[in-house]
């Protein structure tokens, strides 16, 4: 049921701003570590998020085409010193102008407001103790994004302005 509430979720999914942070951190899964992209807007605004069995500059081109895909490019991404997230900015900047080109920022302490986003997701998967199927945890993960976002206030249905995080679930899956 997953998709289909992330699905019915990103119908209605607030705007969000051109400046991201964008990291990754680890799941285990089959107990085997894997890698979670996730970025975030200035605001602290979940932008979109992707679990990928590698970490390297193809998983990181996947993860910002599928964000830039649903959310328009950002003017400026925030990354820490990772060589695969340089790499992909690197590749979708080639061929662009240097008007039209994405700013990378690598600082190593900008990226907290992302590193801190990464607590919630980590506090819900902990007592699970990790993931039996890769897919099982795209699920999962999934779910607890959706959930997470809605808590943010991300979710921006007509008729559920006023509305508990609860109440414009139930809204949103009716």
């Amino acid at each position: 049921m997953t998709p289909l509430i992330d699905k019915a979720f990103r119908r209605y999914k607030r705007a969000v701003g051109a400046r991201w942070r964008m990291d990754e951190t680890y799941i285990k899964v089959k107990g085997q570590w894997k890698y979670l992209y996730r970025a975030v807007d200035s605001s602290g605004q979940t932008i979109d998020f992707l679990l990928t069995a590698k970490r390297d500059a193809a998983a990181a081109l996947r993860f910002f085409r599928k964000a830039i895909r649903q959310h328009g490019e950002p003017d400026v991404v925030t990354i820490d010193k990772s060589g695969a997230n340089t790499a992909a900015l690197a590749a979708l900047n080639s061929g662009k102008s240097k008007d039209d080109a994405i700013t990378v920022r690598q600082q190593k302490y900008l990226n907290n407001l992302v590193e801190q986003d990464h607590r919630n997701i980590k506090r819900r998967i902990r007592p699970m103790l990790g993931f039996k199927s890769f897919r099982r945890a795209q699920g999962v993960l999934a779910g607890i994004e959706v959930v997470s976002m809605m808590r943010k206030g991300q979710y921006q249905h007509p008729e559920g302005d006023s509305l508990s995080p609860a109440e414009q679930f139930y809204l949103m899956v009716a």
